[in-house]
């Protein structure tokens, strides 16, 4: 196969940190390379560099044997480099061929309907499904991946690079999306994959290039490895990869959600008539595609939501005859009752922690009430946040180190970890280990599982099936703020949940009882 990009002894730091270390490798036409490697390990990085977003230290990229200058994303372009970010970059408002028209060149004359023609033909060609007169507010995540895809490939990119392609996609989504990215190989184009899901890696990409720590460790072909060698290399040890699902003992109830109705500012009910329990000692799995009520689910039993009149969210603590409404609560009043009630939102930094703080004063923010008057207790925040760093392995120059400045797998250690040590009778997660790499993933299913021991409720919203359908012990799936399912993680299949992600709404939402 012909070299399409080679890299040669890049280095990339930005202050002290170092993401890349003198990295060279290669990526060929024809073939889908997936990159892997840890948090931190300069995947995202190295991509960046090739797509003109920074600019290498030192070393040279070499495009189809030729040694070249990539200092925008312009400039990549014009070398037929494209990247697909994992956040998208569409104007809502705008019709499909309209987002691909704002990628013309000045210099090049309007003309919409010659846009159309092209765009469709890039959809016949590719098999890509894309109502292009389509506006992108109406247009579910899938169908926002495949428009940013068709805006690159219409720059006449034949080096597509995508960022955690299928995060917020449903199995069958995902085998749709492989599908283009294997006709896209068929015509000759080199397309690498970011990405933590090792299974998606093993089976749709021909070979596998492993960062560590900012420095290439080597590449394997595909059919050569397995799960377990791939993590190893990442890590640079042996990894348990076993989920612990120990079975749920006295299935005592500790919420009980009744017809939980939200509607967001814009008018738009988000959660409708939503029903539910969580019991003490089992973890509650919540599936759905991204966006489809998961988010305002947790923030509404949190008390960062309103809900509508007829919602009902009991809490019942241990020990106690009477159960406590919690909606109509603010998070001060929910916790000054006594109440045991840890939440990890989605929203790490501006949610969860203040980036200007470090993690002392981070874990400060739920205890800073203990102390008198401007005295505060400094002492057992800080045991605690040493604690979280040492055994999260937070990589950190040091605790007083502002939270902002750590890599966004580290933020979420930080936040989890504070959380956990709660002690919580509760514990709800948003997309607990999304962008952290595998090692501090399975790390945190086991402090899930731990809590889970402890008698703890706890509530995993994911995004991964292959997880839910091997952590959780029942799994509440979500369609357009609505129930469609409520099965159980170890008889269910992936592919019944990812029909229900899709499906219609069940009546009432009922739970399981």
């Amino acid at each position: 196969m012909e070299c399409a990009i080679q890299f040669k002894n890049i280095t990339k730091t930005f202050g002290q940190v170092v993401a890349n270390k003198d990295v060279s490798m290669e990526v060929y036409h024809g073939e889908i390379l997936s990159v892997l490697g840890e948090n931190g390990s300069g995947k995202t990085t190295l991509m960046n560099m090739l797509a003109g977003i920074y600019y290498q230290d030192s070393g040279q990229i070499f495009v189809n044997g030729k040694a070249v200058e990539i200092r925008s994303p312009k400039d990549a372009f014009a070398l037929g480099i494209g990247m697909v970010h994992q956040h998208f970059k569409l104007v809502d408002v705008f019709t499909a061929a309209e987002n691909i028209a704002l990628g013309l060149d000045k210099s090049e004359h309007f003309d919409l309907k010659k846009v159309k023609e092209q765009a469709r033909a890039i959809c016949d060609q590719y098999h890509f499904e894309l109502d292009l007169d389509q506006k992108v507010y109406t247009m579910s995540v899938s169908q926002k991946q495949t428009l940013e895809i068709v805006k690159v490939l219409y720059r006449k990119v034949d080096i597509l690079i995508l960022d955690e392609p299928t995060a917020v996609l449903t199995p069958q989504e995902t085998e749709k999306l492989f599908e283009v990215i294997r006709n896209m190989q068929k015509n000759g184009k080199a397309i690498i994959i970011i990405t933590h899901k090792l299974q998606e890696v093993l089976s749709v990409s021909d070979r596998v290039a492993i960062l560590r720590k900012g420095e290439y460790v080597g590449a394997v072909a595909t059919k050569e490895a397995s799960v377990q060698s791939l993590t190893e290399m990442m890590v640079g040890k042996k990894v348990d990869l076993n989920i612990e699902r120990p079975e749920p003992k006295n299935r005592i109830k500790r919420l009980d959600v009744k017809n939980l109705t939200v509607i967001n500012s814009d008018g738009i009910k988000v959660l409708d008539s939503v029903s539910f329990d969580a019991f003490e000692g089992e973890i509650l799995g919540i599936a759905g595609v991204s966006g489809n009520g998961q988010k305002e689910l947790l923030e509404a039993i949190a008390g960062l939501q309103a809900a509508e009149k007829g919602s009902s969210v009991q809490f019942f603590a241990p020990f106690k005859m009477y159960s406590v409404e919690l909606l109509g609560k603010t998070p001060k009043e929910i916790r000054e009752a006594g109440i045991h009630l840890s939440f990890v939102p989605e929203d790490r930094l501006g949610m969860g922690l203040v980036g200007s703080m470090d993690m002392t004063g981070n874990m400060m923010l739920k205890s800073y009430e203990k102390g008198k008057f401007f005295l505060l207790d400094r002492k057992s925040p800080k045991q605690l946040a040493e604690q979280v760093k040492d055994t999260l392995e937070v990589v950190t120059p040091g605790i007083s180190t502002p939270v902002s400045r750590l890599s966004g797998g580290n933020v979420q250690k930080v936040l989890v970890g504070r959380e956990i040590a709660e002690s919580p009778i509760v514990l709800m997660t948003a997309y607990a280990v999304r962008g952290l790499d595998i090692n501090t993933s399975y790390t945190i299913y086991h402090l899930l599982n731990e809590q889970k021991k402890k008698g703890v409720a706890v509530i995993y919203v994911g995004e991964d099936l292959d997880v839910l359908l091997e952590l959780c012990d029942r799994i509440l799936v979500l369609c357009g703020g609505r129930v469609t399912g409520l099965v159980d993680g170890r008889t269910t299949t992936k592919e019944e949940v990812g029909r229900l992600m899709t499906a219609a709404p069940m009546r009432g939402g009922d739970s399981d009882e």
